[in-house]
């Protein structure tokens, strides 16, 4: 999950796994798999750098996890 901001500039935790697609119109828009969609205040670049880290955050972990 990934840690955003709606407009009112109240936080919000994202799930990857809902998201269908984002598009900035200027605002960046989520939309999610069951239809409904948001608008937050980070831009297309700032969600992808934090979709981004948290992958490799996911991944680091899987490697040390399974590490005798």
């Amino acid at each position: 999950m990934i840690h955003l901001t709606r407009l009112d500039n109240s936080p919000l935790l994202i799930s990857l796994d809902a998201i269908k697609y984002i598009e900035a119109t200027p605002d960046s828009v989520i939309s999610f798999i069951n239809g409904d969609s948001l608008i937050v205040r980070e831009s297309l670049e700032e969600i992808d750098r934090r979709v981004l880290q948290y992958r490799v955050k996911l991944l680091s972990q899987a490697k040390s996890s399974s590490k005798p």
